[in-house]
């Protein structure tokens, strides 16, 4: 995710404060590595190294930093691990050019093989980076800086924004192209942001900002132009008016919420970083020659997994054991050797119980591969290859957009074991936010109704089992209520005693399962239960279930990641309607380190 802020002044001035002040208001973002930079007539001043913003501050100084223009920038690290010379702002070859950019930027490989090969000096691994030589590129060229943004723009794949400023310049420019950008205009200032939390203190006055839309910042005013032809465009600033605590939630009433709808965006940059890395390679390799692989999580993760194993075989006819991470020692690692490998699924890459069973695969010479959310965890340095989520930093407890970017991961390792058209995993994000916006007012509609029982199932076939037991655990976490996950088939086999007259059972449903789901759902509704159904339009769960959830339309795999979404907008409706804080619930830690 990351996030970046630049600022111009009207006169040299101790821009270190300002530049602290806001990297605190962005850490949220990132906090893999901090670095700031200023621009003072002929002179960069740059800064940065790994750690938090207030030590790494200190340890630098940053508040003796001066000159009319600054840049800071938060990291949450993809591309490079995080590192002294990772950190962003970066530097041109000359050292008269000075960037950051928050996104993926994901041809970076390929851009620092043809930077190097034009004699540029690259010192980092950073994508952020760059950012910065696809600019000089064409500066050195002879263009003014606005068409070496445009040219730059057909160089650099990916969602990225960033905000570049030269020596002996009085602007900073700065472009978005699918991550967060906003400009805010001051008293004798312009400042540009990833988000609105560190403009805010400094000026309510903003422009926000569309994509493909390039910024020239001065002191006294903005101008915008288009990437496509460069035509200037006209926009009014607005007043903005939330209370500080709203902004950082982005407008949403908890963090989770705005989680939940943050989905779509970090699907399409994972989407967009599998396709540009360099690693997926190596993972399918690893799994083309293996003898048995393994899928191994904890929580959530394991869910995860259980869906992955279920598209391997869908998808690539490639039989995959999913398997809890605690349970992997005692059932598998005495049968396992250096043939086989293992994929481990962990969040935050530091589960304690994904790591002894890591450290005991690794010990029999398994080959061990990993898929984490945090750069530079334990998990990461462990493996012999790893994948990011790419999803930034998740502050809510319950995983909302870490747990659907994992699926999407294996979704699309899947397709490409497969020899499928991973293009057509592209509608992805957009099936995400029409699920959003369709199923968020069927869900508030039934939420009342059902948040009285403190005792309901969530079942699932195939594909969808996965996200039914997913979906049970969002509800046990957030309402403390019991849901018990399910394979609907196994309803029948004693569970199915505890219907009684509106008892509620959700049933998600695979557009190929209906026939076998609506037996369940009549195995329920002729005991006078209620049987709830997630699934696309069809005339035979609507003639059956009580209530029908409708997903828009799909192939059977994308059906299932998207009918998770509804499970989640439940979960947490019915939580605020307990009074529950759904991003912190009781007796519960984001990341579990201890047996």
């Amino acid at each position: 995710m990351c996030g970046i802020f630049g600022i111009v002044t009207e006169k040299e001035q101790n821009l270190g404060p300002v530049l602290i002040e806001a990297a605190r208001r962005l850490t949220y973002r990132g906090y893999d590595s901090v670095g700031a930079a200023t621009i003072s007539g002929s002179r960069i001043d740059l800064r940065k190294d790994v750690g938090k913003v207030d030590e790494v501050a200190e340890r630098y100084n940053f508040a003796e930093m001066t000159g009319s223009r600054g840049i800071t920038q938060l990291r949450w690290a993809t591309f490079g691990a995080p590192s002294q010379v990772n950190a962003q702002p970066h530097l041109d070859s000359d050292g008269d050019l000075v960037g950051a950019h928050n996104g993926n930027v994901v041809n970076n490989v390929e851009l620092r093989q043809q930077f190097m090969a034009e004699g540029m000096t690259v010192r980092s691994h950073n994508d952020g980076e760059s950012c910065v030589h696809a600019v000089e590129r064409y500066i050195d060229r002879g263009f003014d800086f606005i068409e070496a943004i445009r040219r730059a723009y057909q160089d650099l794949q990916g969602d990225y924004a960033y905000v570049v400023g030269q020596i002996n310049d009085d602007k900073l420019y700065a472009i978005k192209k699918g991550s967060g950008l906003v400009v805010g205009i001051g008293e004798g200032f312009t400042c540009v942001s990833s988000d609105l939390p560190s403009i805010l203190p400094l000026t309510r006055k903003i422009l926000r900002i569309q994509d493909g839309e390039i910024i020239t910042l001065w002191a006294d005013r903005v101008e915008l132009h288009s990437v496509s032809d460069g035509s200037l465009i006209e926009r009014e600033p607005e007043l903005v008016t939330e209370t500080m605590e709203a902004v950082q939630k982005g407008g949403y009433p908890h963090f989770m919420l705005k989680e939940i709808h943050e989905q779509p965006q970090v699907a399409r940059e994972v989407l967009h970083m599998l396709t540009g890395s360099a690693e997926v390679e190596s993972v399918l390799d690893a799994i083309r020659n293996a003898r048995q692989v393994y899928f191994i999580g904890c929580g959530t993760s394991y869910h995860a997994c259980l869906a992955g194993s279920v598209y391997f075989a869908q998808l690539a006819g490639r039989a995959v054991i999913p398997v809890l991470a605690p349970q992997f020692i005692p059932q598998y690692l005495p049968a396992v050797n250096q043939q086989d490998v293992g994929i481990f699924v962990s969040q935050s890459g530091e589960t304690k119980d994904v790591l002894n069973a890591l450290q005991a695969a690794d010990s029999r010479g398994m080959t061990c591969l990993g898929l984490a959310n945090v750069i530079g965890s334990t998990l990461t340095k462990a493996t012999a290859s790893w994948l990011p989520l790419c999803c930034g930093y998740e502050i809510s407890v319950p995983a909302t957009k870490t747990f659907t970017n994992q699926v999407v991961t294996f979704l699309y390792l899947a397709c490409r074991l497969g020899g499928k058209d991973t293009g057509l995993l592209e509608q992805i994000p957009a099936l995400m936010e029409e699920t959003l916006a369709v199923c968020e007012p069927q869900i508030q509609a039934i939420t009342t109704e059902i948040n009285r029982w403190n005792d309901l199932y969530c079942l699932g076939y195939g594909a969808t089992y996965p996200m039914a037991l997913e979906g049970a655990l969002k509800l046990k976490e957030i309402t403390y209520a019991h849901c018990e996950g399910m394979l609907s088939t196994e309803f029948k086999h004693g569970p199915l005693s505890a219907v009684s007259e509106g008892y509620p059972v959700l049933f998600v449903a695979g557009p190929d399962d209906v026939p076998l789901i609506v037996s369940g759902i009549n195995e329920v509704t002729c005991r006078g239960g209620r049987a709830i159904a997630v699934g696309q339009e069809d005339p035979r769960l609507c003639a059956n279930a009580s209530d029908v959830i409708t997903l828009p339309a799909a192939s059977p795999e994308i059906s299932s990641l998207l009918s998770v979404l509804p499970l989640q907008l439940l979960a947490y409706h019915m939580s605020v309607a307990r009074g529950y804080d759904p991003d912190f619930p009781r007796n519960l830690s984001k990341t579990l380190t201890v047996d």
